[in-house]
């Protein structure tokens, strides 16, 4: 058999997690494994059957279930307790990167175990997911609208739409033809059923005033662009049956639990607090606000003649440059994102939610 580390496993995975030293409890206490109890021994240290379970474990979810030859889980524990051996040998864990890094591990890993365990000794009830579901759920008798939309850039171009409306112009048609959220989609503008909420609130409420069948006679105007609105139809909103939304409800509930928690010991903590809580602005000597060259910032001045790195070339100079990359045709690439950016942030939906309208 090839002593060959597998590869799905080396990176990240080395953190002392298949460790049963008894050589390094100076760095990690582990309990104490019997040989009846290991799968291996390596230069007199114990490797558990626990640490064969957790790494089929880990092996199971990383790699959606793939399972793995025992044998080969088996010599990645060993090369693991080796290099943690070896590394324990050169005195590794004493030095401060470690033993700082070390620390933090320590304190992520009680966090976490102190809300498990707070949650495992104060589990959600059933009582508490049935008034939560009464109180945020069935309560919320509100109103649902199926509506059609046409988006364009201009006020103009939307009044333009409303006139040919008034000439009993197809709206589906218009849309289609005209409307930036609708162009490729081809579904005439249709937004489904939603609830005003789902909507920026200059949207919702011309969707609210509507009567059935009617659409807005002036445009309507968001952050998007210009709307003309096709009210189609209303219906009271009914809710989802308890046993549907209870597992989205369990996780939020057990939120709550966890936040009185932390709150009520902040309360009951003696809490100093050492440092500034916003970040006080750089102090401009008078000289330098005086002497700066037209046209540059005094910002800019300080900044170039005070940091330097240690062979006295100028950091923020070269901060500057960064700022206007070019690439290889003398494009500057900040002008690039600029555009990318903008892009993406082109009006494509009306929703203020992530997942799109439901259609019809």
């Amino acid at each position: 058999m090839k002593n060959k580390i597998i590869p799905l496993l080396v990176a990240g995975t080395a953190l002392i997690a298949g460790c049963d030293q008894k050589s390094a409890t100076n760095v990690v206490a582990t309990p104490t494994v019997a040989k009846a109890d290991a799968i291996a021994e390596v230069n007199g240290v114990f490797i558990s059957k626990s640490n064969l379970a957790e790494l089929e474990k880990e092996i199971a979810e990383r790699s959606h279930g793939q399972k793995f030859p025992k044998e080969k889980l088996i010599e990645e524990l060993i090369q693991r307790e080796l290099l943690v051996q070896d590394a324990i040998q050169k005195q590794l864990d004493k030095s401060a990167e470690i033993v700082t890094q070390l620390d933090s591990a320590k304190k992520t890993l009680l966090t976490q175990a102190d809300v498990q365990n707070f949650i495992k000794a104060n589990p959600v009830t059933d009582a508490e997911v049935k008034a939560e579901y009464d109180s945020k759920v069935a309560g919320e008798n509100g109103t649902e609208y199926k509506a059609r939309h046409i988006l364009v850039k201009t006020e103009a171009e939307a009044k333009k739409l409303i006139a040919e409306l008034d000439k009993g112009a197809d709206f589906a048609k218009l849309a289609n033809k005209n409307s930036l959220d609708a162009k490729e989609s081809q579904n005439g503008g249709d937004l489904g059923w939603f609830v005003a909420g789902q909507m920026v609130a200059p949207f919702s409420e011309a969707v609210v005033k509507l009567q059935k069948g009617k659409y807005t006679e002036t445009p309507v105007k968001t952050q998007f662009g210009y709307h003309v609105i096709l009210r189609e139809d209303s219906r009271a909103q009914t809710p989802p049956p308890l046993d549907s939304v209870k597992e989205q409800l369990m996780p939020y509930l057990q939120r709550k639990k966890v936040q009185t928690m932390v709150e009520t010991l902040r309360k009951q903590a003696k809490v100093e607090i050492l440092v500034p809580l916003t970040d006080e602005p750089a102090k401009v000597p008078a000289a330098a606000a005086d002497n700066a060259p037209v046209g540059q910032t005094v910002t800019e001045e300080v900044v170039t003649e005070e940091v330097k790195d240690a062979s006295g070339k100028t950091v923020a100079e070269e901060v500057v440059v960064d700022e206007q990359v070019k690439d290889a045709s003398g494009k500057i690439v900040a002008e690039e994102v600029v555009v990318e950016e903008a892009v993406e942030k082109a009006p494509a939906a009306v929703e203020k939610k992530v997942a799109p309208a439901n259609k019809k």
